[in-house]
């Protein structure tokens, strides 16, 4: 089972990735990649606009996979630039897509 950073931060009970993103399941033996590591890849590729390591990484895994990766890979970051500089997730999270603050 893989914990989010949002359901650790919260004592949540763990959940479990994708079916297609477990060892064994669909998929798996096409990638040597795991979802994780596909998210890190395609998130830093897109970071950078290189399409053609984005376009890799989005092969090794699920679209699925690839999405919950990426998710947990942006509740990762938010959780802890907000821990770093002593802001609230939400704060983070709309600072770091240019957002006004959310009104009260």
């Amino acid at each position: 089972m893989v914990r989010s950073a949002r359901q650790a931060a919260h004592g949540a009970r763990p959940v479990d990735p994708p079916r297609d993103a477990r060892p064994g399941g669909p998929g798996a033996e096409a990638a040597a990649h795991n979802l994780f590591d596909a998210a890190a890849a395609y998130v830093a590729a897109s970071a950078t606009d290189d399409e053609e390591a984005m376009d890799e990484a989005a092969s090794w895994v699920s679209p699925e996979a690839l999405s919950f990766g990426v998710n947990e890979l942006a509740c990762r970051a938010v959780l802890t630039l907000s821990r770093e500089r002593g802001v609230s997730p939400d704060v983070m999270a709309r600072d770091l897509l240019g957002l006004p603050a959310a009104r009260s």
